[in-house]
């Protein structure tokens, strides 16, 4: 895996501008954060985050990937202002699940969710390098 860091651009924080990787590529459909059972436990958006990270994780576990093969996530979020007000908290909750690895990201605010509860919905791509 390679980030893609244009010379004379100023480097970009908690998220890559580019990735460059090759292997199997690991597609998840967007997760949201409820439990393995679809069960909201809480409807506080970075607890939300949360869950959907360890969700993300335990998708591309299953294809023997980790975090560290996270390529790439889109956010769907229904209140930007709500994703805005807690980056310190949101930071801390995804290097709990992720560590310190920041793949190219997107984030988009919708207008809702087909989950009326969810908060956040995240589509992530990993790719597992091939020995």
């Amino acid at each position: 895996m390679k980030f893609l860091e244009p010379a004379g651009w100023k480097p970009a924080k908690g998220y890559a501008n580019g990735i460059q990787a090759s292997g199997d590529i690991v597609v998840t459909g967007g997760l949201v954060g409820w439990s393995k059972d679809q069960v909201w436990e809480t409807d506080d958006f970075v607890e939300q985050c949360e869950q959907t990270f360890a969700n993300i994780v335990a998708v591309i576990n299953e294809a023997g990937a980790g975090p560290e093969h996270i390529v790439r996530l889109t956010w769907y979020v229904t209140d930007k202002a709500e994703y805005l007000a807690r980056p310190k908290e949101l930071g801390e909750a995804y290097r709990r699940v992720f560590g310190r690895h920041f793949p190219a990201m997107a984030v988009v605010q919708v207008t809702a969710l087909i989950e009326d509860r969810a908060k956040v919905e995240i589509e992530a791509t990993a790719v597992i390098p091939r020995d």
